[in-house]
């Protein structure tokens, strides 16, 4: 697991020196006799600031010589002011520093380089006790009239970093964790592809079939649950595994069932029928597995692309069929394709996934008794295919990140589902060279339209 750390220490350190720059000129003048006086408005504004800053603000001369300590530096150092000022700076660094400190300011001097004047970093300090802790130290140069100060504010970072190393441990336990879960899921993937070993040599064991199946989506569902509950990014992949699980699986459970409803040898036709449907939803859930346990696979177009001849309506027909058990209460596909018989060659499992996820989101975000109308044809060699809806349709605003990774629009927060559909789809379709463009007002519906070029053999 990757933890990637915002990068916004260097803005904030610019936007901190140069703060402190203006706030530390001014304060110089305190140490000056320039046109203010010592009671003067002025000259005790910028003493209030100097002693209530919540920072340590510290000023030496050329020699490293301490000239001025504030409240804030004495609480965080644990000197007096009194025990410091006139002490060397050096005083409070750990070594090497300590022994180096008068070397860098006479490099500075010589060189005009600086290292740490004007830019800022991180550095280590060392309180009175001899604790060492971690702070972000800002260093100015000011030149007075007739000699040059440089004054330095100090901030302490060891609650930050004491953050940091907590995130990074619970990061790390959370991998260890998200692991165990994986192999569950492994093992999840090997009773299913088991399953497949007994609906091929034991078609009478179909009862037993049935509750196995059963079982095992139920140990999937609660393994997806707790990924979730563990790792927010881990669980977004795995529910993304789930989403296409689903249309499989309640394949196998609708069609286990009905097969227990045929008992009579006059139905060998129907059985058959259904046996076929559980083995080519078995198939279809573990190529699915396969493909999508890395997404990364399928981002770098690493997904083997395997075409066949089939024939395009029945091939439709048979998908919409498929979908039935997903559908809500009422809802009802309406199937559109007036073509003669008519061959494709195309990747079956490929396409039969982009009409699954576009069928499934628009019985997902439709209402019950809405309906679908899935419509295909055929044109100067392209084949087109139409999925419409009449339901809540895409938020106008939220249209451009429509195809993102895990992006939900945000009148379907309240829907179950991964932000992960419509971002496969896309890559789907593009593995087969072709486009997926869509047409959507919020509570009139969405239409999503695929082309793809159709290749001869």
């Amino acid at each position: 697991m990757t933890i990637i750390k915002k990068n916004s220490d260097f803005c904030h350190t610019a936007k901190f020196i140069n703060f402190n720059t203006l706030v530390l000129k001014n304060l110089s003048l305190l140490n000056t006799n320039i046109h203010i006086s010592e009671h003067s408005e002025d000259a005790q504004k910028l003493k209030a600031i100097f002693e209530t800053a919540i920072d340590g603000i510290i000023t030496i001369d050329t020699n490293g010589i301490v000239e001025s300590f504030n409240k804030a530096a004495v609480k965080l150092f644990g000197f007096k002011a009194n025990e410091i000022v006139g002490q060397n700076i050096s005083l409070l660094m750990p070594e090497p520093d300590r022994s180096n400190h008068d070397t860098y300011i006479q490099r500075y001097q010589n060189t005009r380089k600086a290292h740490i004047i004007g830019i800022g970093r991180e550095v280590i300090g060392m309180k009175k006790d001899g604790t060492r802790f971690p702070m972000r130290l800002a260093v100015s140069e000011v030149k007075l009239k007739e000699r040059t100060i440089y004054t330095g504010i100090i901030h302490d970072l060891s609650d930050v970093k004491e953050a940091e190393n907590k995130f990074k441990q619970l990061n790390e336990e959370l991998e260890l964790i998200v692991n165990e879960r994986t192999d569950k899921l492994s093992e999840a993937v090997n009773k299913l592809l088991e399953t497949n070993q007994k609906l091929e040599s034991e078609i009478h064991e179909r009862e037993k079939v049935e509750e196995a199946l059963r079982q095992s989506e139920l140990e999937l569902r609660i393994a997806l649950q707790k990924e979730i509950e563990l790792n927010e990014l881990k669980s977004r992949f795995v529910s993304m595994a789930s989403h296409e699980f689903r249309t499989p699986l309640s394949t196998i459970l609708s069609s286990a069932s009905i097969i227990g409803r045929y008992t009579k040898s006059e139905n060998q036709d129907q059985r058959e029928k259904h046996i076929k449907r559980v083995k080519s939803a078995v198939n279809n859930l573990t190529g699915i597995l396969n493909d999508f346990l890395s997404l990364s696979k399928l981002e770098e177009g690493k997904i083997e692309y395997k075409p066949s001849e089939f024939e395009i309506i029945e091939f439709c027909i048979e998908t919409v069929e498929d979908i039935q058990g997903l559908l809500k209460s009422g809802q009802y596909v309406k199937f559109e394709g007036a073509l003669p018989k008519t061959m494709v060659y195309l990747d079956q499992r490929v396409l039969k996934n982009v009409l699954f996820n576009l069928l499934s989101n628009a019985s997902k975000y439709s209402g019950e008794g809405a309906k679908i109308i899935c419509r295909h044809n055929i044109v100067n060699n392209h084949l087109h295919i139409q999925i419409i809806d009449e339901g809540i349709g895409i938020p106008k605003a939220d249209q451009q990140y429509l195809f993102g990774r895990f992006f939900r629009a945000s009148n379907s927060i309240n829907i179950q589902g991964t932000g992960l559909g419509l971002n496969i789809v896309k890559q789907y379709v593009e593995l087969m060279d072709g486009t997926v463009n869509y047409e959507s007002e919020e509570n009139k519906g969405s239409t999503f339209s695929i082309t793809i070029p159709l290749k001869t053999t």
